[in-house]
């Protein structure tokens, strides 16, 4: 997605980016015995960002230091909310990654974490490992450190997400793929759309891909490499809007390109995705199980299923790629009866490890 000009639109950060900064905030305030007032941390994204630390404490066994989560101009459940990390010296060799009050625990299997292990995502993982790794790396200690996320208000602000329903308790997930927020559900953020595909069609673009995030543009960037990069449109929850807008603008083609959670819903003709706004619909994707030929005990346990996700997983275990294919097709279809035809329309399902699970094409028309 290209960016927008200043004033269009204000992005906010992670729970993962503000867990990384305090945490790199702790470590150098334990190992230096110096009060910690800022944190600036390398994002996903590729560029620094600087977070200003509320409180930091020190004692001769650990650092706490927190920041106050600012979400952009999209206030999501956990905008305002006090992100913690405490940081101790450990007996063990090498980092120990956990969450304290107000992280949840993954307790149902078909999440990126696995049951058991506090609801801190792969990305963010990653992130804090590796800020860790390098402050202890600067500072040349070879002591092992345990840090602790934690989030004060974490399980009442849960009650205002989804989490329950996922089987995560006991409080928020620490998320985050690129380190910021960018508004999903404003004005701004259609304008983007907008500006992007203009961008794209003064390139000379006709063939565009769009993808509802991060990973998602990583998979079609992989499958399309002759596009360049003008191409690649992120639509975020707004799958009917910028399908209407491509149209508008005069694109051949659009190559749709997603992953189970979402483009479920786009497979029934749902073209707002956010997961507030249209929840999985599993007896839906238990139809179209049944349709490429899953037994009566599978269908029994993707009507069961935690997400949408997990269904693919099942699906694709039993060797049943045209279910992916047939969700793939009914996803073109809603695409042009959307846009009420006139353009070529293709779909390509991932799963979030990036690995392809179906595609489906479907020309100029519905027919």
């Amino acid at each position: 997605m290209q960016e927008v000009p200043k004033g269009k639109l204000r992005e906010g950060y992670t729970t993962g980016a503000c867990a990384t900064a305090t945490t790199k905030a702790a470590l150098t305030a334990l190992i230096t015995g110096e009060s910690q007032t800022e944190s600036t941390i390398y994002l996903p994204v590729k560029r620094f960002a600087t977070f200003h630390i509320e409180s930091c404490e020190i004692t001769e066994e650990m650092a706490i230091a927190s920041t106050i989560k600012d979400a952009g101009d999209d206030p999501d459940a956990t905008h305002r909310a006090l992100i913690v990390s405490t940081v101790s010296w450990s007996d063990e060799p090498g980092i120990i990654l956990d969450g304290g009050v107000g992280v949840g625990r993954v307790t149902k299997e078909g999440l990126p974490v696995p049951v058991g292990e506090a609801a801190i995502n792969p990305v963010p993982r990653r992130m804090i490992r590796e800020t860790a790794e390098g402050v202890l790396k600067e500072y040349r200690i070879e002591k092992g450190i345990k840090i602790v996320i934690s989030v004060p208000d974490g399980e009442e602000i849960a009650k205002k997400t989804l989490n329950g329903r996922l089987g995560i308790i006991g409080g928020i997930s620490i998320l985050g793929t690129r380190g910021i927020v960018v508004p999903f559900s404003t004005a701004a953020y259609k304008a983007s759309i907008i500006q992007a595909i203009s961008v794209a069609r003064a390139s000379g673009c006709e063939h565009l891909v769009i993808t509802t995030g991060g990973r998602s543009e990583k998979c079609a960037m992989k499958q399309f490499p002759e596009l360049s990069e003008d191409a690649f449109v992120e639509m975020g929850d707004f799958v009917g809007f910028t399908l209407k807008q491509c149209k508008k603008q005069g694109v051949k083609r659009v190559s749709m390109v997603g992953m189970m959670g979402k483009f479920s819903k786009v497979a029934m003709g749902i073209m707002m995705v956010h997961s507030k706004s249209a929840p999985v619909d599993f007896h839906f994707l238990a139809s179209v199980a049944r349709d490429a030929g899953a037994e009566a005990t599978l269908i029994e346990e993707i009507k069961q299923a935690n997400t949408a996700s997990q269904v693919g997983d099942m699906m694709s275990a039993q060797g049943f790629l045209s279910f992916f294919e047939q969700l793939s097709d009914y996803c073109c279809l809603a695409a042009l009866k959307e846009v009420d035809g006139g353009i070529a329309v293709d779909t390509s399902l991932y799963t979030m490890k990036g690995e392809f699970l179906g595609k489906a094409v479907r020309d100029n028309g519905i027919d």
